[in-house]
């Protein structure tokens, strides 16, 4: 009994141990060292070129940054995105039909000094139906934001692949928002900003995850099925 105290007291101790270490000095958590991240965001250093022996230039020189052209350009280069998505859809529908029937047959007449009063009206069907509905549907979707991204790749045609993510977390609630799309170079303005309207095949995803995201999501399947067999 004793051995095992100790066993669980000296797994809470390590896994205490471990925690601290993670934790930094204001309370949060990074789950990776400022080298790794470093290491993530630093780009693939692109081969240079050989330069002549004995030329005037130097790509690092004084004047080499005379009429640079800060827009993002190249593989690496940063720019800002700004998105301003609203989607608003709606549909209404409605039918409206009706029909009457009516005939009537008997006999009006007849020969001799006979009545016709019993027989005057032999069949006299008469039926009527309606149907009248209506359907309306209404979507409504706004995302208003700007993050910066960068250049992942130049396609052959001067198009630039672009990238961006955005991690927030604040209130015990993180929200990550990812972007990915083309865009033209002449789609960039002149402060380095493109508008999520000129980038094509625009991928944009916004999840979060926390106590309000936890609070608000659908349950599972089999939680589902629980409380459809239990009631409440």
């Amino acid at each position: 009994m004793k051995s095992l105290a100790a066993t669980l007291f000296v797994i809470v101790l390590a896994a205490t141990t471990s925690s601290a270490k993670e934790k930094k000095t204001n309370g949060v958590i990074q789950s990776e060292s400022l080298q790794q991240y470093l290491a993530r965001m630093q780009p693939v250093p692109a081969a240079t070129e050989t330069r002549t022996p004995g030329s005037l230039w130097t790509d690092n020189g004084r004047l080499a940054s005379i009429a640079s052209d800060y827009k993002a350009l190249h593989v690496g280069d940063l720019l800002t995105i700004v998105v301003a998505q609203d989607i608003t859809a709606n549909n209404t529908g409605s039918v409206s039909s009706a029909r009457n029937f009516s005939a009537s047959s008997g006999i009006s007449s007849l020969p001799g000094q006979l009545k016709t009063t019993g027989v005057a009206n032999l069949f006299s069907p008469t039926s009527a139906s309606s149907l009248a509905g209506k359907g309306q549907a209404a979507t409504t979707s706004s995302l208003r934001t700007s993050l910066a991204g960068r250049v992942v790749a130049v396609l052959p045609g001067g198009a630039l692949v672009i990238e961006a993510e955005r991690q927030l977390t604040m209130n015990n609630e993180r929200q990550t928002i990812l972007l990915r799309g083309m865009v033209r170079p002449s789609d960039i303005g002149t402060n380095n900003t493109v508008a999520s309207n000129a980038i094509a095949n625009l991928e944009l995803e916004l999840k979060g995850k926390g106590v309000i995201s936890e609070g608000t999501r659908p349950p599972n399947v089999i939680v589902r099925a629980i409380l459809r067999i239990v009631g409440f």
